[in-house]
This record gives structure tokens, sequence and C-alpha cells, in this order.
């Protein structure tokens, strides 16, 4: 038995004592985690949250994370804080806002420091990893970040401002090989109204809108749908319609202001190679994130396929300043740098005169350096004008435009054709080198149409002039399809195909203009005697553009070589390679030089005793079946053989009477000799 002394002892046993401190001091030390780990969670919220508003632009939140206290003693009300972000980010057009190497650090009991990193995308490009602190408090039992300008971006303070200067890029310009403007910036007029400079009344304002409206040639239901957006008001200028400064007219009621915007000189006569320009869709921006809203960028042509090398780049900067506008720190700069000018080999009298003899027909004129391989014009008709595609096309435009059957959209340059009668020139080469055909070779053909035999079945080639004994040079004046017919089927299909496939099919020419390559047929092989005969002269399966037909003919004008076409003007030597022999392809610009001297040619109409002209006419029929008649596409291959200055091949589509290739480009031929002696006698005036 213990005594009640001993007993009491016992209870205090200090071993007991210290194990119920350690007990009792885990439960404590669990009990704190538990609170602590809370706590943490919370400022982690709470930091979330913060940043989510940041990264999603929703400022009319910021009043849910940010301590009141913290911008009330910086002389700031919550509206003012979020106006201010507002004002500073969607005001710049800052974008893409994504923070990351986010970090919490308890400074003290219910106290943390936030810190991260933002980039972001504004007009002048990407801002890459900004750094940020703030400090995160427990105020009325909730965690809020302690606000000031500095969370905008590092370095603000007080009642400092964002100030925001933007410089455009001015887009180069596109240039003739004497620099003379294809595509320019030129100072425009914005013509509109001012809708409390209309007039007193209703009669007298009316009165005002229909002058207004025969004057700009503008509907007055389309004038008063502008004046009806939501945004206008009486003293805002609405603007209505772009107009040349020199027709910028005082008319009582209108009001301008200046622009400046892309011109085409050339307007419908090099719309097709130039392009034009237009504001960038949603679906550009997309593409290509260096865009913003509100570029203006190349949609057709040229426009388009140097569109980064003319478009430069925007620059600028974004400042923090004080409240005195005086410049304390810099966030971004990015120097201006205007696009580039392209100076082409197009030359503009040559693309002009080109277009203007096509006459409004369907059809294309290509000249080329025969030499240097450079496009002197590719001129595509029926066309559009460029300029109303940048300074606004109206409904009535578009549809009249949409409605041709003509499609003046096309490009008919770069369109494959089955060349007709002008590819007679190539056969009779590819005969020559094979040592089949020869320019005294004498064919009996009888009557104007010819079978090789009875499993030919109803299908015959068929001629324009019953000429009995026909050579070589006889067939291309009079451009026998039966002759050139029968050469092929001597050679055979591998000599004929061998000898096409030394010039350009299947080849992609190095041009900055959408063409399939040109196509000897739709299978790698005839399979047909049919076939082979037909494309000898011309038809069959052949699909050659007119761009690719003048390279083809350069052969006549360099020995055999052929030049490849280039549209950049520069100094290096042209690209070239060998298709025919030297003595072939003099041999065929004597016989095209008779088809044109020779009463009984082709091409007579063209002869001029003033110069030496080589050609070859040709037609392509496109019918569904033998024995109906189609309609057919007029073809002339045009040079110069005196100084070798250029090469012409011209189509028109569908042809009527009086509107052959031949008979449109006879003046124009006759022009281009003027003008290539007036300008080889002013070489030092210009230069090349």
């Amino acid at each position: 038995m213990y005594s009640r002394v001993e007993r009491k002892k016992r209870k205090i046993n200090p071993y007991y004592f210290l194990l119920f401190l350690i007990l009792a001091g885990i439960g404590g030390f669990s009990l704190f985690q538990i609170m602590d780990k809370k706590g943490h969670s919370e400022v982690q919220d709470a930091a979330n949250t913060f940043i989510q508003l940041l990264e999603y632009k929703e400022y009319e939140k910021l009043g849910n994370v940010l301590e009141k206290q913290s911008y009330t003693s910086l002389d700031y009300t919550l509206e003012e804080v979020i106006a201010k972000y507002d004002r500073i980010f969607n005001g710049i057009n800052i974008t893409n806002i994504h923070a990351s190497k986010i970090a919490l650090e308890k400074v003290k009991n219910y106290e943390y420091e936030l810190s991260y990193q933002l980039s972001f995308t504004t007009p002048l490009g990407k801002v890459e990893n900004m750094k940020y602190h703030a400090k995160i408090n427990k105020t009325d039992g909730h965690y809020l970040v302690k606000w000031d300008p500095s969370l905008i971006f590092p370095g603000m303070e007080g009642k400092d401002k964002v100030a925001f200067q933007y410089m455009k890029a001015e887009r180069g310009e596109i240039k003739d090989h004497y620099g003379n403007g294809l595509a320019v910036n030129e100072d425009f007029k914005w013509a509109g109204i001012v809708p409390k400079e209309l007039g007193q009344g209703n009669d007298e304002k009316e009165n005002t809108l229909q002058r207004i409206s025969q004057q700009l040639d503008i509907p007055i239901d389309e004038i008063n749908q502008k004046l009806n957006q939501r945004w206008v008001k009486d003293d805002l200028f609405v603007p209505l319609k772009i107009v040349e400064s020199s027709n910028a007219e005082i008319v009582p009621g209108i009001s301008y202001q200046n622009i400046k915007l892309r011109y085409y000189p050339l307007k419908e006569a090099a719309a097709h190679l130039i392009g034009y320009i237009g504001n960038v869709t949603k679906e550009d921006l997309d593409k290509n994130p260096n865009l913003a809203e509100g570029d203006m960028i190349g949609k057709a042509g040229l426009e388009k396929a140097y569109d980064k090398e003319l478009r430069g780049k925007d620059g600028g900067e974004i400042l923090i300043v004080n409240e005195q506008g005086d410049k304390k720190q810099e966030v971004q700069k990015a120097e201006k740098m205007d696009g580039e000018d392209i100076q082409l080999t197009i030359d503009s009298y040559i693309q002009l005169e080109a277009f203007n003899h096509l006459k409004g027909n369907a059809g294309s004129t290509v000249v080329m350096n025969p030499k240097e391989g450079g496009l002197y014009a590719v001129a595509s008709s029926p066309s559009f004008d460029p300029n109303k595609m940048v300074q606004g096309l109206s409904q009535q435009e578009y549809d009249q435009y949409v409605n041709d059957e003509n499609k003046p959209f096309i490009s008919r340059f770069a369109v494959g054709y089955a060349p007709g009668s002008t590819f007679k020139t190539i056969t009779a080469s590819i005969g020559l080198d094979a040592n089949v055909t020869y320019p005294d070779k004498l064919r009996n053909i009888n009557g104007l149409s010819w079978q090789k035999d009875g499993t030919w079945g109803g299908y015959s080639v068929t001629r324009v002039s019953d000429v009995q004994n026909v050579d070589m040079r006889k067939a291309l004046i009079y451009s026998d399809n039966i002759y050139f017919a029968q050469e092929a089927l001597e050679m055979g299909e591998k000599t004929f195909r061998n000898g096409l496939n030394q010039f350009i099919f299947g080849e992609e020419l190095d041009l900055p203009i959408a063409m399939n390559a040109a196509k000897i047929s739709k299978h790698s092989t005839f399979d047909s005697e049919i076939l082979l005969a037909d494309t000898a002269y011309g038809q069959g399966e052949l699909l050659i553009s007119p761009i690719q037909q003048a390279v083809m003919y350069t052969v006549f004008q360099n020995e055999g070589t052929l030049v490849y076409p280039r549209l950049l003007k520069d100094q290096s030597s042209p690209k070239t390679k060998s298709a025919i022999t030297s003595s072939t392809a003099k041999e065929l610009k004597k016989s095209l030089i008779e088809v044109v001297r020779d009463p009984n040619g082709t091409a007579h109409l063209l002869y001029n005793p003033k110069f030496t002209l080589a050609a070859k006419t040709g037609t392509a029929e496109l019918k569904k079946k033998q024995g109906e008649k189609g309609n057919e596409n007029s073809f002339l291959l045009a040079f110069d053989t005196e100084h070798d200055e250029f090469l012409l091949l011209s189509l028109v589509e569908k042809y009527k009477p009086g509107s052959s290739a031949t008979q449109l480009n006879k003046s124009f031929l006759d022009q281009l000799y003027s003008y290539f002696q007036m300008r080889n006698g002013n070489t030092s005036a210009h230069g090349d």
C-alpha cells in the first residue's frame, strides 16, 4: 500500500509529465500544420485568381482580389484601377498574355510575396518574361493582393501613364525596269460628311444629300445607311468614298480627309500580274501571328507573292511617362523598317500596249527578252481595276465582274492551252535533229483530210490548203497539219517524246506566278497513233501556258538554247538549257521568216519591208467530236530576227473573224520595232 504522499508523487512522475508535454506538442504541431496548409491554399487561390484575371483581361473582376487600402492610399478608386488596365492593355491591343515562373514565398504570418513573369504580344512584337512582384496579405479574413502601379508594368508608380507611339512601315513599291511605278503609294482623299454641316431643316439636308449622291456617284440609300450607323454623331466625320486628290472638288456638304493608299498606274493592263492589297481577314490573322487587325497585305499577284518583302515591319515604342508626359522608362521599342522596293523586268509601255491591243478580247500577250529571259509584258484580258479593290468596290461593280462570262479574274498567261500550229515549230525541230525531217523533204498529200489506214476508223487529220507536194518550209508557210502528223508518225513516239523532253515539260518555272507545269499528255505514253499525230500539230492533250510557250520558242533566237524566264531585274546570268542544235534553230528561223514574207504565208499580214520578222500563227479547235465545228483559239508567235530584241506570244480565246491574234497584234509589232529603235537610240538616258 502506498501512502497518500507516495500516491501523489506517483501521479506527477516527471516521465509521464514529459510524455504528456511531448504528446501535446505533437498535437499542436499537427494542428498548426493543418492551419498553415489551409492558409497556403487560400493564398494560392488568391494568387491564381489574380494571374488568371490578368491573362484573360477580366479587369472588371479585380475588386475581388485587390486590397482596397492598397489602391485608395495611392489616391486611386477601384474604377480608376480597372480603367487604367483597360486603357493600356486593350487600348494598345496587347494580346496573348501568359504568366510563367509563378512562385509564392511566405514573408511572415499572413503575408506572402508573389513573383511571376508575363509574356505578351503588342503591335510591336513579343515581350518576353517581364518580371513582377506583389504582396499578398490577409485582410478581413481573406488573402488579397496589395496593388500598386508596378503591377501594370514594373517601374510604374504613383500616377504614371503609358505612352504608345506607333510608326507604320511604308510598303515597298513595285517598279518596272526603268523605275516607273507599277504599284505605288499615293495621297488620296476620303470624301465624307460631317452631319451638322448638311444644313438646317429636312428639305435643305435632303437637297444637300442628293447633290452629294450625284457628285460621288453613291446611291442615296447607301449614304443614309452610313449616316445611320450607331457611332455617328453630328460633329464626327463619316467617310463615304475614296477619291483621287485631283478629283476632290469643293461641294457643299462634302468634307475631305487625307489618306495614303496603294495605287496601280497601269490599272487593268497589269492587274493580273501585279495584283492588289487588302485588309487582313481572320483567316490571315490565324495563319500569321505577326499580323494585326487593320493591316493591309497582298491579296493577289506579285503583291501577294512578295508581301513579306514589300510590307516591311512597323515600329514604335511603349514608354512609362510621368503625369507631365516626361519619359521615365522604356517598356518596348521596335525600329520601323520600310518595305523593300521590287524592280521587275516588265516594261510599262510594252505592258500597256500589249493589253490595249487585245481590245477586250479574252486572251493574253506575253513579250519576252529572248536573250536575257526578262518578261517585258505579261498581259491578260479581260481584266479588272485593282484600284477599285483598294479604294472600295461597289456591289454593282463586283456583280459586273462576277457575272462577266469572260471571267476577268483569270490570269490567262498562266493557263494551259493546246498551242495549235505554233507548236509545229517544235515538231519540225525535233524531226530535224532526229534526221527524219529535212527542209526539202517532200510529201505528196492529196486533199484536205488524211488518215493513216482503216484502223483510224472515222478519224482523219485535216488541213486548210490543198497543196500536193509539201516540204517542211511549205508545211510551215501553209501550216499543214497533215505534213507534221506524218512526220511524227515516222519519228515514232519514243523519238518524238525524247525530243519534247528537252524542253520544259513537267518543269516548275522559277516565277512568282501560280502555274501548272507544261504537259505533253495525260499519261506518260500516247498509246495511240492518233494522239501522236494530233500532238505533232499542237492539239491532242498538250497543255502549255502562253508564258511557257514563249519560253520554249526562245530556242530560235539562241541557236538552240532555251532561256528560262524571269521577272526580277538583277544582274545575274539567265538560266538556260540546250534543247535543239544550232543548225536546226537557224533553219527554223529562216523558215519562219518566210511564213511572214511569202504571200501565201499564214502570217503574211505582218509583213513590213522595214524589218525582218519571223512568225508562226496557230489555231486550236475546241470540239467534242470530229465533224462538228468548235470554237477556235488563235495564237501568234512572232520575234525579231535582226537584233533579237523581243519575242511575242499572243493568244485570243474563241476568236471571231477580224480578231485573230495576228490581226490584233499587227500594229503592236510595228510599235515594238519603233519603240526598241527609239530606246536603243537613247540608252544613255534610260539604261536597262
